[in-house]
């Protein structure tokens, strides 16, 4: 029997695995790995580091779900993949034979690439649930004894939504308190304007988010670089539009948090401490085709974060792309089609549309946004702002979290209902056949 493996169980990874079942039956064995036994709903971590949530509010226990959908489990975590030999070697010290692989690890977290940067040292983060959980005894002391706060998103970042949403939480969770007059907020992003998203803007998103900004009294520095954060400071040099440094400054901050760059995963990287040739780009990304299909390894495809996807324009301080939610399930359908025409004897034929629908929570109102695809030109490029934007946010994470727990990867009538809106996952002329 045919053997997948899908490698990585969060956003990306737990689709991946309910929609190759839901499409192959049991014509595949089916095994997942993870370094945990827990699925996290990630865009609720900003929630969680305000006391909005708690930890196990947004987390799954995957084995009981795995094990009604007939999918096989492991939370030994990969080693290292050796594509050449169609295996993967566990950290337990086994090892997996596959047919096909999905990688679908997410990133690694390069703290490490600036001074002083990352939970174990000077500044919060809400990129994984444990940290989250810590930021929150930390934002408990905080508010006891309040000061200057530096939010935002660092030099080579490609996920600066959640760093738009903590800025706007935060000042919503202090006005509650009455504490918002003696917390002077600056947002510092690798950004060349507020807004850019690292898409080019998506509708009015830099109109809408400085005027929130501006609302909220938090300040703004674009086209920023971190040199080093320290436990009450963080300094930062702005450059120009020719890439050379205007102007450095320290910024005083009795709290920071700041969204870091990403890397690949560890377990692509080869015990001589280079990336896996071929199937990796030099940060560790994975190379794919517009099948989501590797080009040297064409067994191997790859959903999600860690995807190699190039910059959509040149500024002056390096910025990534985001793969969001809707985009990535775009990538997890065209994978599980690709795979089971593979099985059937035909070349893989889907595409995905790298769709974006964006959900950004103020707390109290929040922007949407939908871009058609993500990465620029587009046929829809649409924002919008309001309440409705937070109730939708709260409204989704409860949907997501009960699909994951039905083991459920798109039910009909979400389909339906994207399908209505215009939204769909796969390309028109690579629908998949009847």
């Amino acid at each position: 029997m045919t053997k997948i493996i899908v490698v990585g169980a969060g956003i990306g990874g737990v689709p991946m695995a309910f929609e190759l079942r839901d499409l192959l039956g049991g014509d595949a064995e089916i095994m997942a790995v993870s370094d945990s036994e827990w699925f996290q709903f990630v865009p609720s971590n900003p929630w969680v580091t305000l006391g909005w949530r708690k930890p196990e509010q947004v987390k799954v226990h995957l084995p009981e779900v795995f094990a009604r959908k007939g999918i096989g489990f492991s939370a030994a975590g990969v080693r290292l993949v050796h594509a050449k030999e169609n295996a993967v070697e566990l950290r337990d010290g086994s090892r997996l034979s596959y047919d096909y692989l999905v990688i679908a690890t997410g990133p690694a977290l390069a703290f490490d690439e600036i001074e002083g940067l990352g939970p174990e040292h000077n500044s919060i983060s809400v990129c994984h649930v444990d940290h989250a959980a810590a930021a929150a005894e930390r934002w408990e002391r905080f508010c006891a004894d309040p000061g200057p706060m530096v939010i935002g998103a660092v030099q080579g970042a490609s996920c600066f939504g959640p760093a738009y949403e903590f800025a706007m939480m935060v000042v919503t969770d202090l006005r509650k308190r009455k504490i918002r007059d003696r917390v002077p907020i600056t947002f510092v992003t690798s950004e060349p304007y507020v807004g850019h998203l690292g898409l080019g803007g998506v509708g009015d998103t830099k109109g809408m988010l400085e005027s929130a900004f501006r609302d909220r009294d938090v300040k703004w520095i674009t086209s920023a670089k971190v040199d080093r954060v320290a436990p009450d400071s963080v300094t930062v040099t702005e450059v120009g539009e020719d890439g050379g440094a205007k102007r450095s400054q320290t910024l005083p901050a009795k709290l920071s948090m700041f969204i870091p760059a990403f890397r690949g995963s560890p377990c692509l990287k080869q015990d001589d401490g280079t990336w896996i040739a071929s199937l990796t780009n030099p940060r560790g990304f994975v190379l794919v085709d517009r099948f989501q299909r590797n080009p040297t390894f064409p067994n191997v495809f790859a959903v999600g974060v860690c995807v190699a996807i190039p910059p959509v324009e040149a500024t002056p301080v390096p910025v990534g792309v985001p793969k969001t939610g809707y985009m990535i399930e775009s990538m997890v359908t065209a994978v599980a089609h690709n795979i089971r025409d593979l099985l059937a004897g035909r070349e893989p034929t889907r595409e995905p549309t790298w769709n974006a629908v964006c959900l950004a929570d103020f707390g109290n109102d929040g922007i949407a946004f939908v871009a058609q695809p993500q990465i620029p030109p587009r046929n829809v490029n649409w924002s919008s702002q309001g309440y409705w934007v937070h109730a939708a946010k709260v409204a989704f994470e409860k949907y997501f979290l009960r699909k994951v727990r039905k083991g459920t990867s798109e039910p009909g009538y979400e389909h339906l209902v994207m399908k209505l809106m215009g939204i769909e996952k796969l390309r028109p002329e690579a629908k998949p056949r009847a």
